[in-house]
């Protein structure tokens, strides 16, 4: 049997290849948009991708399935209680899949969507105990899918919370200890909020470990496992829908370098413009109304959050990696990216009329600030885990990073404003948004929280 992983850390995503090395068969399953690596590997192993499996409508990326099906000429599977404009194979529990000796089997797990499927990986098909389990986001290391993803659809909490909890409790649980678990995500995942490091376990481990597998009622579980979650960012629908349509298809080539005047025109017409550099960079000199979201961290995510998938982007990237952030945009959705600066430094010297730096404050002069006559009004856009854990500036109002586009207007245009997350990244993003947005006044924490903790409050 070859099995592989393949996990993007910016998207806390993972992906797999099973193939049975005799026929050569293969499937694939919950690909990212971008395919040509799944598309080597099977070619390097002797493999032909014949199916692509989603385990489920996924909403924090645009899933490659289209991509695969187009370039194999590959099925595409999806839990029978999927809807799609596209043809698909429904898939429902017990079906099997045969590869060869290799057999994947279908197990409808619904909870966090209605039609989650996970499947069963059985390295021979005599074989009494599966390999492993591809669960989707069903059960995660240490955590389950969130089932209030679909409020909005008319899906309630309740309704697949009560689903949810038989999938994983009944069905999942009832596992033999050593299979194998594989899921689609791991931490920093919005699908989930105790999500391990980890990128596979075993059912064994979860049923000691993992809070959501201990036996508990519908009810219980239900609400333990929808306290505490965050926000979804706003991308989420944008991309379900996206997942369901016939979309259009990812082109690899399709990013191109802009001339100095191209760039100028796309910009003076409304497009954004999308800065990936450092937060340090950024400050000390950006475009007046670019949107900062650094490649060095969670960027798709982040950029699917701030960023609105129907306005038109022009990017600014680190040297040589202007391809790669307009892939990882194209992961999220964010599908009018119209191209890059290939010179940028040249570029920014060139509209140097037009460069403003960023406010970013030390803790010690916010601490100042805030005993002095006119106080900012802090902005915490740390997750609700992240404050109970760390603590919190006294007067701050929390807006996490995922609820700040549509909660901006909260915020007063007449004060200045300091935000701050736990290490000054998420800062940046934000505070970039709302000058965008027209807010004068605005600042970032430089150091973020951690910076803010090691300050002592001065004394008298």
């Amino acid at each position: 049997m070859f099995f592989a992983q393949y996990y993007l850390d910016c998207l806390s995503h993972a992906s797999y290849l099973i193939g049975d090395e005799g026929t050569g068969r293969a499937v694939v399953v919950d690909p990212r948009r971008d395919v040509s690596e799944y598309l080597a590997d099977a070619a390097a192993h002797g493999l032909t991708v014949v199916g692509v499996v989603n385990t489920h409508v996924h909403a924090d990326f645009v899933a490659g399935h289209l991509e695969l099906a187009d370039s194999t000429g590959a099925w595409i599977g999806y839990g029978r209680r999927a809807e799609t404009e596209y043809p698909v194979r429904p898939l429902a529990e017990g079906e099997r899949i045969p590869l060869g000796d290799v057999v994947l089997e279908v197990m409808e797990t619904p909870g966090h969507t209605p039609e989650s499927i996970s499947l069963l990986v059985y390295e021979h098909a005599g074989d009494e105990v599966p390999y492993g389990v591809l669960t989707g986001d069903a059960l995660f290391i240490g955590d389950v899918g969130r089932p209030d993803l679909l409020a909005s659809a008319g899906v309630t909490a309740e309704e697949l919370g009560a689903l949810l909890h038989h999938s994983v409790q009944h069905k999942l649980m009832g596992l033999p200890d050593a299979v194998r678990v594989f899921p689609a995500h791991g931490a920093g995942s919005a699908c989930g909020k105790r999500l391990s490091v980890e990128r596979s376990s075993t059912i064994g481990e979860q049923r000691a470990t993992n809070y959501a597998c201990a036996p508990m009622s519908s009810e219980e579980f239900v609400a333990l496992v929808t306290a505490g979650q965050s926000a979804a960012p706003g991308y989420f629908a944008h991309d379900a829908a996206l997942n369901r349509k016939d979309r259009r298809r990812y082109d690899a080539g399709a990013a191109r370098p802009l001339s100095l005047a191209e760039f100028s025109a796309l910009r003076d017409a409304g497009a954004v413009v999308v800065d990936a550099r450092d937060p340090l960079e950024f400050a000390a000199g950006h475009l007046r109304g670019a949107v900062n979201v650094p490649a060095d961290g969670r960027f798709a995510e982040q950029a699917g959050t701030v960023l609105d998938p129907g306005e038109r982007l022009v990017v600014i990237a680190p040297e040589g990696r202007a391809e790669e952030v307009l892939t990882r945009l194209a992961r999220v959705g964010l599908d009018l990216a119209e191209g890059y600066l290939p010179e940028p430094e040249a570029a920014m010297e060139a509209l140097a009329a037009d460069m403003a730096p960023a406010s970013r404050v030390t803790a010690a002069r916010l601490r100042s600030d805030l005993a002095g006559p006119r106080p900012p009004l802090v902005v915490d856009l740390r997750g609700l885990d992240e404050r109970e854990a760390n603590g919190v500036i006294d007067t701050a109002v929390h807006i996490p990073l995922g609820e700040l586009p549509r909660r901006a207007g909260e915020l007063p245009a007449d004060r200045p404003l300091v935000l701050h997350c736990a290490g000054g990244h998420r800062s940046s993003v934000a505070a970039s948004l709302l000058r965008r947005r027209g807010f004068e006044d605005v600042s970032d924490l430089l150091g973020g929280h951690a910076a803010w903790a090691l300050t002592t409050t001065p004394a008298g």
